[in-house]
């Protein structure tokens, strides 16, 4: 139980409201880990099969199934900084497997696209599908039966929850998350912003620019602004399912390779084969959950998490709500000022402190689960550390220092940044929508005025361009939801407005479409929900409808007679040129199949 008797009572809404969905899951995982290894089982010719290419001690081995046998699961490609580093991982983790007498074999890799290469283009349009079909090709590699436990390397937006989604599937098999850490500090993050919006004022030209963005995303890592790529980390360490402290280790570090040898060792001894059976389905409960979204609040994560957190959930027979999320955002304190919520980057953040100084201000305030179950074993307290480099090369631990290296970075219960974690749901009579509000100053967080109406982003920026936005006014960006184009992310947004803002004018944005955890100054009401491809009231606004957005109360308002707002027509754009170029043309199953965002917006 937690001390807190807010986030109690959330918890335990969950678990009733999941209580049938979840004991059906819980036991079909427990009937599948009783059966054992599978591998020992198959025939000669199927197990032949799955261990051709090994080597002879490793064919030994397999041969036995008496060892445990770890499945790699890895999202490596070399064109993504934050998952370049991966292509060392597989052989660090074979040699690590063989120490300790066991095997470990690629089972699968996935795919990873970066929404930062394709912010505002067509294939944006594929990234929030690609996480169903990581969690499909997941489980197209897992599907051998041949693994006791398995490691998953990624990282990015959409990557770890698609992961996650397929470990849960698989959860009777214990499941250890191997991230890659954070690039090195570059430029820092306002800079490159300021530079980006003095781009999109043509103050500076695309030379300018494309140094800025090259010094800020300059080498192997993740990118160092808390977006959804550093929310994952956050998430997978305070949830349980990574080691303790290797969320914001550099990559090709001594220290980050050591911590992938040690969770690989960890993960072959949590095996049904040993005596610390930890299947990741029992890891991940409804405590766990709850602990998740506790931190996304308390760092001030990504917006794309009020998603990716109720499919991961319901992946594990959980159900977790907008209105849960909301109302632990209220019980939570803001703790971390991290780009866009602040000046710093991760790595500051990491400096200053980090997870372990994070979850032990969180369980001292009484708002985590401690007694949870986690892959390294223990309650969350053993999370409460700081990892460091023993003078054997192994990892050691050390308590996370008494108080902040950085108050200004990272701050303590009782003196929080704010009250609350700054991700709200709003109501009203356009639907439901999430808004993130700690980087929109309070003075920003009501905005009331006429609607601007636009189909593409592409429309916004020529109106932008062509002088037309120099006025109050709230963007209606719609049929960006996924059943009409795959609910790309809208970022590309942020510097024009933010320039309209800088202005002087009141403007805020309103769509059915994404914003991601780079979510900034600008209040933006997101993932509206009936979308307007689904007939949703947002495809029934019109030029000049004035639009009341209220961050601070949580309300989301069309300020028209309700008679004649019910009677007109919703908009029909066409919408075909979202279903041809660059693979689009293969998710058409998907975006018919798709479920609203509130309820994770999966194809499952």
């Amino acid at each position: 139980m937690t001390a807190d008797p807010r986030i109690e009572a959330i918890t335990d809404r969950i678990r009733e409201r999941s209580a049938p969905t979840r004991d059906a899951y819980v036991a079909r995982i427990t009937a599948k880990g009783a059966e054992g290894p599978k591998r020992s089982t198959l025939s000669c010719g199927n197990l032949a099969h799955g261990f051709a290419a090994c080597g002879p001690t490793d064919k030994d081995r397999l041969s036995s199934g008496q060892t445990p046998n770890l499945g790699i699961v890895t999202a490596y490609n070399d064109m993504l900084s934050a998952h370049q580093p991966f292509e060392r991982f597989p052989e660090l983790i074979r040699e690590a497997a063989r120490q300790v007498g066991a095997t470990a074999q690629v089972a699968s890799g996935v795919p990873a696209m970066c929404d930062g290469v394709t912010q505002g283009q067509s294939g944006m349009e594929l990234s929030l599908f690609s996480r169903d079909v990581i969690a499909m090709a997941t489980a197209v590699g897992l599907s051998h039966d041949m693994f006791d436990a398995a490691v998953y390397l990624g990282v990015c937006d959409k990557i770890v929850p698609g992961l996650t989604i397929a470990a849960l599937t698989f959860g009777h098999l214990p499941a250890i998350f191997v991230p890659a850490g954070p690039m090195t500090s570059g430029l820092p993050n306002d800079e490159k912003s300021r530079i980006r919006q003095l781009y999109a004022e043509g103050k500076v030209g695309r030379d300018e620019l494309l140094e800025a963005e090259s010094r800020s995303y300059h080498g192997p890592g993740t990118c160092t602004f808390y977006g959804t790529a550093n929310s994952n980390q956050m998430l997978m360490e305070i949830m349980g399912l990574h080691t303790p402290g290797s969320s914001f280790v550099n990559p090709n570090t001594p220290l980050r390779d050591a911590l992938t040898r040690e969770a690989t060792k960890r993960a072959l001894a949590i095996t049904a084969l040993g005596n610390e059976y930890t299947p990741a389905g029992l890891v991940v409960d409804e405590r766990a959950v709850v602990n998740g979204v506790v931190g996304l609040h308390a760092t001030g994560g990504s917006t794309n998490h009020t998603m990716h957190l109720v499919a991961m959930a319901a992946a594990a027979g959980i159900k977790l709500t907008w209105q849960d999320i909301s109302d632990l955002s209220d019980a939570t304190p803001l703790l971390a000022r991290v780009y866009p919520n602040g000046l710093a980057d991760v790595n500051h953040f990491q400096a200053a402190g980090g997870m372990g100084f994070l979850i032990r201000e969180l369980l001292d305030q009484g708002l985590l689960h401690e007694d949870v179950r986690t892959a390294w074993g223990t309650g969350l307290r053993a999370y409460a550390i700081e990892a460091r480099l023993g003078d054997d090369g192994t990892v050691a631990r050390v308590p996370a220092p008494a108080e902040s290296g950085d108050p200004k970075v990272l701050t303590t219960a009782d003196q929080p940044f704010s009250s609350n974690g700054g991700v709200r749901m709003l109501t009203g009579n356009m639907g439901k929508a999430v808004i993130k509000v700690s980087a929109v100053k309070p003075e920003r967080r009501l905005v009331e005025a006429p609607a601007k109406i636009f189909h593409d982003q592409n429309d916004l920026k020529a109106a932008f361009d062509s002088g037309e936005l120099n006025q109050d006014f709230i963007a209606i960006v719609r049929f960006q939801g996924p059943q009409a184009n795959g609910m790309p992310e809208l970022h590309k947004l942020t510097p024009l407005l933010g320039v309209l803002l800088d202005r002087g004018h009141k403007v805020a944005l309103v769509t059915d479409g994404r914003m991601s955890g780079a979510s900034g100054k600008v209040p933006a009401a997101i993932h509206v929900t009936p979308e307007a491809k689904a007939g949703g009231a947002i495809a029934r606004i019109q030029e000049g409808d004035m639009i009341r957005l209220d961050g601070e109360n949580g309300t989301l308002e069309i300020l028209v007679d309700a008679a004649e707002f019910d009677s007109r027509e919703p908009a029909q754009p066409d919408l075909t040129g979202n279903e041809y170029g660059l693979g689009r043309e293969l998710f058409g199953a998907f975006r018919a199949a798709v479920g609203t965002a509130d309820n994770g917006a999966s194809v499952f």
